[in-house]
């Protein structure tokens, strides 16, 4: 379908409807948006962006939630592109007449690089990554060339909450604020200058009424985006930067007020006064920057090692934050535009001192990741070009490639010491695996007196009665002498696993064992039950 259909069923000169206007298809962003409409009948219309359009689809009953659920969705016609910010009033008696929602929005990612080819051939296969919906859809055509069925794939997905249901992702209105708002969305005969006159008074209202929103504090907290392992460079255009060993934080600022939050919520603003200060000096009145604090080697490379000696107040090591997006600017939501505007805002920022710019590296993944070998960096983080910010999501838009085998772990208990150690022997850690906790190995190396105090003060505050690992006792293995037998038990000390630690190793074993870990120290950004084993995709 064209835009012809569009502008045969509107009058442009007597509404602010948007034109008929074919938008360039360069951009390898796709961007979708549902719009919820309650004309006649309810009824939702999917719309996805392709090939300078609106691809359009009328949904009488809704998205479907559970995987394979299958959902009549009527081919209606192309929609400009613009159409995707819509929502308001169409008055009774015109075209589409009722009040119209951007129930939610953001971006998809066609499965194949062909998509309007799968689309003429009547199989559409995408992921979604809005704020309501995420995961896997297909869209496959019967029959009658304007009967599709909308059906889940991947994962069921929870379907969002009666409040979600009713609340726009736009403007955070219901559909009884939206109707009553005023705006009017005129698609029929010539309006008198009065009548012209009114219109542009409702919308300078409703404008309005979205910057009253725009001015609202920023939230309390937004779940950062993760980066998914990845084996290799993948191919495309990615940009990348230098994975850092330190905490992830995000510096929420409102005026003065600058608080420092990790990614499980946990204020490491008195942790780390001085970048709090630093964040102060940049006088940014409503933003959130996304980043790492870390401390930095003599070299200026990232330790974690020296973060956690820092934390124990052993050395004074120098403290950095590394600013690598930014998710809210001048009470803008920025998340939903695309890598190289968000860059480009961060530059404008010109940090210096303390709050520094993560460099881009460039886009040629395998020459940059020889050069982090050659100087012992951790690994690249990858970012495709183009991508937005999807909270909370480990979407594949970002990559991390490790040159170091090192990870989280869940502290389950400790062994008693021998020789001249005090306090600990080994830590007794694991993973987790469909909710249960893995027994993976014994970290005994990586400790100074001072630390294995520390932690054995921890410890005691949660001493635990039973084993926490599923897979223990086990036989012991001769080859990799990792297993703990029914008698090795009776010496453990378990503990209740509230407690995450990075650990550095050789290899995993082909039992599932780490080969020499050594202890980096402890995480307080993670929580226990996200630590899983880190696989590479290909």
């Amino acid at each position: 379908m064209s835009l012809k259909e569009y502008t045969r069923k509107r009058d442009f000169s007597a509404t602010p409807e948007p034109a008929a206007k074919k938008e360039s298809a360069k951009s390898s962003v796709h961007r979708f948006v549902i719009q919820k409409h309650a004309a006649s009948r309810l009824h939702y219309d999917f719309r996805l962006e392709l090939d300078g359009t609106l691809k359009s689809w009328a949904v009488p009953k809704g998205m479907p939630f559970t995987k394979g659920e299958k959902r009549l969705a009527v081919h209606v016609e192309d929609h400009p592109v613009s159409y995707i910010d819509f929502e308001g009033t169409i008055p009774q008696g015109q075209y589409g007449g009722g009040t119209v929602m951007v129930w939610d929005r953001g971006t998809f990612e066609p499965m194949t690089k062909t998509p309007l080819k799968d689309l003429a051939a009547g199989k559409l296969h995408v992921i979604l990554k809005g704020k309501k919906v995420k995961g896997e859809w297909y869209l496959v055509r019967l029959r009658d060339e304007n009967q599709w069925l909308l059906i889940k794939g991947g994962e069921s997905l929870k379907p969002p909450s009666k409040k979600q249901e009713d609340t726009s992702a736009l403007s955070g209105l219901s559909m009884k604020e939206l109707a009553n708002s005023k705006k009017v969305w005129n698609s029929k005969p010539a309006a008198s200058a009065k009548d012209k006159s009114k219109l542009v008074t409702t919308l300078k209202e409703r404008e309005d009424k979205t910057a009253i929103k725009r001015v609202s504090s920023p939230p309390k907290f937004i779940e950062p985006m993760k980066a998914k392992l990845v084996a290799a460079p993948p191919a495309g255009d990615w940009q990348y930067e230098i994975k850092f060993d330190g905490f992830r934080a995000l510096a929420i600022c409102h005026g003065q007020n600058v608080q420092l939050i990790s990614r499980n919520e946990k204020d490491l603003s008195e942790k780390f006064p001085e970048v709090v200060k630093a964040v102060k000096g940049l006088k940014l009145k409503d933003a959130i920057l996304d980043g790492e604090v870390v401390a930095l080697d003599s070299s200026g490379k990232s330790s974690f090692q020296l973060l956690q000696a820092y934390d124990l107040g052993t050395e004074r090591p120098p403290i950095a934050y590394y600013v690598f997006d930014v998710l809210r600017l001048n009470r803008e939501d920025t998340r939903a535009l695309p890598l190289t505007e968000r860059r480009t805002k961060l530059e404008n920022l010109k940090v210096s001192g303390i709050v520094r710019l993560s460099p881009t590296l460039g886009s040629e993944g395998e020459e940059l990741l020889e050069q982090a070998r050659k100087l012992g960096i951790e690994g690249l983080i990858g970012k495709r070009e183009g991508s937005v910010y999807e909270s909370g999501q480990r979407s594949g838009a970002w990559i991390k490639l490790k040159l170091l085998q090192e990870q989280e772990f869940v502290i389950g208990g400790f062994t008693d010491p021998t020789g001249s150690r005090k306090h600990i022997g080994a830590l007794l850690v694991g993973v987790y695996e469909k909710k249960q906790l893995r027994y993976v190995g014994k970290v005994g190396t990586g400790f100074d007196q001072k630390l294995l105090r520390l932690l054995y003060q921890k410890f005691t505050k949660i001493a635990a009665d039973q084993c926490p690992f599923f897979n223990l006792p086990e036989k012991s293995r001769q080859r990799y002498g990792q297993g703990i037998t029914a008698s090795q038990m009776k010496l453990c000390h378990w503990l209740k696993p509230k407690f995450v630690c990075q650990v550095r190793f050789s290899e995993w074993t082909r039992d599932g064992s780490l080969r020499q870990p050594v202890f980096l120290g402890l995480r307080e950004d993670k929580d226990p039950l996200e630590v899983v084993r880190e696989k590479a995709t290909s």
